[in-house]
């Protein structure tokens, strides 16, 4: 798909149905033409919901081909990223951001523009005369890809066109090297504002190099995650890290954000449901296998899919039982899902429902009276369909408009009521006109609701931190006293540090106070504040935060509980996170050997110092006890090596090593102090002394060859299959057209029974796996049935080149030595790839010996598998497929 992974798909190509030519869009391009009511074809469209719900059609690929992502106006106009390329796509010019106004609320489209022209629009905010967009990039002089902007748009005669250019906020958000050679599948994708003021971005696992914000300040983040930034483009922060492909974030009103993350293109590790904790680390992917005892877990493992959209959804006209929830687009499995999610602890657990189904849902956004609307991409292939897309809008039963006022002509008595609304939507809106307005009288009014214990806790939250945006580094006192009260206390003090160019004048007393509190969301709260506050005094406070006797790292050979909800972890993990961002060296090491020693070693893993070092090694001669001894080495072993800089020039692939600790792991200047104590310490062990070192060898890979350990897996090959001589023999399948197939296979159950031999017969096991215990190949097909129907099943296995699948493409590598090899790459390191080729033979070349690497347009997989088979054969055995669900 567009921008997610569409590789998500296990297989290499989907459905790319082409409609009929659609009529050209009209453009509005002054007031006067704009109030001309437009006539729009009313496509049929295809979606199902629950009973309390009206969905009906709202735009058809006539004005909104191929939607990638939408946001909708308090005031209800409508913005649809359209993107012609998809995914796949690698030419500009190509996308656009069309605004659409059902201008008498009858559900119906009656005035459309082109907004603005962008390329790969990926997320959208619509606020005031404001228009945020994230979108690629592409330079003038070599039509290729050079990168990911958020920019923002101004409209301020209100004409439905952009003002002019846009004004970039941060550049470079995406490393362009992978845009150009891969599309927009892992890049940075969707953006959301939260009732802090900030946009979050989503990040995919193309991470990026060197983005500047309007500052001039430069992050770099090897791999993905969420970012934040201020609406004027300053104060750029990574939130949390370690997250795959993430499209989207949904925010609650206490700044809860949820995340559905794509799938691992049949490495396993499928969809995750995410409860993303600021300044937390998901692992993805050189912790979240080995080193779960790290992470902060994901709080599910869906399975096969491809999370795309998200909405917190927080509305008072909606049902009851529909409201006050994350709501989380899946693009594979073409539904919108609702997670109940229960707090427990500083976590929440949750349980999945199905909501709404619709074919290959982007997104979703609601307005500020009610009205839901939801883009489908509708098998619009990996690059864009003119012919294909559409936008509903979903209301509940009995709903009536009611206009939203209009915020620029609103009093602050009136903005202040809005504040104070059941609907999210409204109190944010609110909030931002009412800060940009008078600093002063926004605060007072912001104070006067924050203050009132009367007020929802959603209000007060909502009033906070209007507070703490209008009143900036002069509302630290008052925050510093809301923040004794126990109902406010975990969001006065989020509110104090939340952003670091107010930090002056904010006491370390509350925060180190309710380190021990009876709440572990406040507890949480304090150790994010703490490393915010960089100081370096308050380590041995977060230092006495105990760490669960449920820490500990999967055995040898395990995969740890990546994606099984562990709340007890979460102080102790933030507060490692805080320990860090303070370089608690000294600190830590001090607390070796204490009751706080835990904690101590595990935030020294992370400090690559030569303090840090020199401590361990003299606590270790120190030491006594033969346990403490052995958490000091191992320490010291993590230390051995560490994450070589990031540049962008390279990316770990659809299925990267996820041994772990470090991906491009090298040796650092306190590397030859480390290995000369664990060497001296190994010639003085005996033999189960010694396979301690050869464990610790192997665990963190440090490639001491004295101490063994480390596992060599030979990859198999499989038995030999002649697909030629298969794809040459004529059955019915082979003799009859396409469309008369899929025709014949509407009608044809077949026998799943017989379909698993045929798998089989057909030469598919060469290239595809049906169970996570077999050798990882080619596309998965253990959950094909979970993201795709039987009849895309069966077109693409009928049409193979129609559209391949990311991360399944065919590779052609060639060598210095001058051999060219062809196959799907089914495992990569920083040192080698792993390739197989279509008859199953294994290649492993390493990849200092490469000399040129190129993704091929044509599938690996020839046509004409099926050519030999009858209808009921064919249809046996893509009803076998379709009931792969694991």
């Amino acid at each position: 798909m567009l921008k997610i992974s569409l590789s998500l798909f296990y297989v290499f190509f989907i459905l790319f149905g082409l409609g009929k030519k659609p009529e050209p869009m009209v453009t509005v391009t002054n007031q006067k033409a704009a109030s001309k009511i437009l006539k729009v074809n009313a496509p049929v469209f295809t979606a199902d919901g629950p009973s309390e719900l009206t969905i009906t059609n709202f735009t058809g690929p006539d004005l909104t081909p191929s939607p990638a992502c939408l946001a909708v106006a308090p005031t209800g106009e409508v913005y649809v990223g359209v993107d012609m390329q998809g995914s796949l796509g690698k030419n500009p010019g190509k996308g656009s951001i069309v605004k659409l106004i059902d201008k008498d609320n009858d559900g119906k489209v009656d005035q459309h523009t082109t907004f603005a022209q962008v390329d790969n629009p990926r997320g959208i905010i619509s606020l005031g005369d404001q228009l945020f967009v994230l979108h690629t990039t592409f330079s003038k002089e070599t039509g290729k890809a050079s990168g990911m902007d958020l920019v923002v748009f101004e409209d301020k005669n209100n004409d439905g066109i952009a003002d002019g250019p846009s004004k970039p906020l941060i550049q470079n958000i995406s490393s362009p090297k992978f845009l150009q050679s891969r599309g927009t599948d892992h890049a940075t994708n969707g953006i959301r504002m939260g009732i802090d003021g900030w946009i979050y971005i989503a990040v995919g696992d193309f991470g990026f190099h060197d983005a500047v914000d309007r500052t001039g300040k430069k992050m770099t983040m090897l791999g993905g995650g969420i970012v934040r930034v201020r609406p004027d483009g300053t104060e750029m922060e990574v939130y949390t890290h370690g997250m795959r492909n993430i499209y989207d974030v949904a925010i609650d009103p206490y700044m809860n954000i949820f995340t559905r993350g794509n799938t691992n293109d049949g490495g396993g590790w499928n969809i995750r449901f995410s409860h993303q904790i600021q300044s937390a680390e998901y692992g993805y992917p050189v912790l979240f296998k080995n080193f779960t005892d790290e992470i902060i877990p994901a709080l599910i493992d869906l399975g096969g899919g491809s999370g795309t959209g998200a909405l917190f959804m927080d509305d008072p006209t909606w049902p009851e039982k529909y409201n006050k929830v994350p709501m989380m687009a899946d693009w594979g499995r073409s539904q919108l899902y609702i997670h109940r999610v229960t707090p427990t602890g500083a976590g929440f657990t949750q349980k999945e429902e199905e909501f709404i189904k619709l074919p290959q849902i982007t997104d979703l956004d609601i307005d500020g009276s009610g009205r839901v609307y939801l883009a489908a991409w509708d098998g619009a292939g990996y690059s864009g369909n003119p012919g294909k897309g559409f936008v509903v809008r979903a209301v509940p039963k009995n709903w009536q408009y009611k206009a939203f006022p209009n915020l620029k002509k609103a009093s602050e008595k009136e903005l202040v009521s809005l504040l104070k609304s059941q609907s999210s939507v409204a109190r944010l809106h609110a909030q931002q006109e009412l800060i940009s307005r008078s600093g002063k009288k926004a605060a007072k009014a912001a104070w006067k609701i924050a203050a009132d214990k009367n007020q929802p806790l959603d209000v007060r939250v909502a009033g906070i931190f209007t507070y703490a945006q209008a009143a900036g580094a002069d509302g630290v006192k008052n925050l510093t006293k809301l923040s004794s009260e126990a109902d406010v206390r975990e969001f006065a003090l989020r509110a104090l540090t939340d952003r670091k160019t107010n930090l002056k004048s904010v006491p370390t007393e509350p925060f180190i106070q309710a380190l021990k509190d009876a709440s572990p969301r406040v507890q949480v709260a304090a150790a994010v504040g703490l490393g915010r506050l960089g100081r370096p005094e308050v380590a041995p406070a977060l230092l006495e935060i105990k760490v669960p006797a449920n820490h500990n790292a999967p055995a040898r050979g395990t995969e740890g509980p990546h994606a099984t909800p562990n709340a007890a972890i979460i102080p102790a993990h933030v507060a490692v996170r805080a320990l860090v961002d303070l370089n608690a060296v000294d600190a830590s090491v001090r607390a070796i050997g204490t009751e706080n020693s835990k904690l101590a070693l595990w935030t020294l893993r992370y400090l690559h110092d030569p303090k840090a070092v020199d401590g361990l090694i003299s606590a270790y001669q120190q030491a006594k006890d033969e346990n403490l001894k052995k958490e000091i080495l191992t320490t010291l072993s993590r230390l051995y090596q560490k994450e070589a800089p990031y540049d962008g020039s390279w990316w770990w692939s659809t299925r990267p090593d996820t041994r772990g600790p470090y991906y491009k792991p090298i040796t650092w200047e306190a590397s030859p102090k480390i290995e000369k104590l664990l060497k001296d310490e190994w010639q003085k062990a005996d033999e189960n002394g010694k396979q301690f070192f050869a464990d610790l060898n192997a665990r963190h890979r440090m490639g001491i060859d004295e101490f063994g350990g480390e596992e060599k897996v030979a990859t198999t090959e499989e038995v030999k299959i002649d697909l030629e001589k298969i794809r040459n023999q004529k059955g019915q399948i082979g003799k009859t057209s396409i469309e008369d197939v899929m025709l014949a296979m509407a009608k044809i159950k077949g026998d799943p029974i017989k379909g698993k031999a045929l798998f089989a017969q057909q030469g598919c096991i060469a290239c595809h796996s049906l169970s996570k215990s077999e050798p990882m190949k080619g596309p998965f097909m253990g959950q094909i049935g979970s993201i795709m129907n039987r009849d895309q099943i069966a077109e693409s296995i009928l049409k193979p080149n129609a559209s391949i699948s990311q991360g399944f493409a065919s590779v052609l590598v060639n060598t210095k030595s001058g051999q060219s090899i062809m196959g799907f790459v089914s495992e990569e390191t920083a040192d080698k790839i792993v390739m197989r080729n279509i008859a199953g033979q294994v290649f492993t070349v390493k990849t200092s010996e490469i000399a040129s690497r190129k993704e091929l347009e044509t599938s690996m997989m020839p046509a004409g598998l099926a050519n030999s088979l009858s209808y009921e054969e064919f249809a046996s055995l893509i009803t076998f497929l379709a009931q792969q669900k694991k």
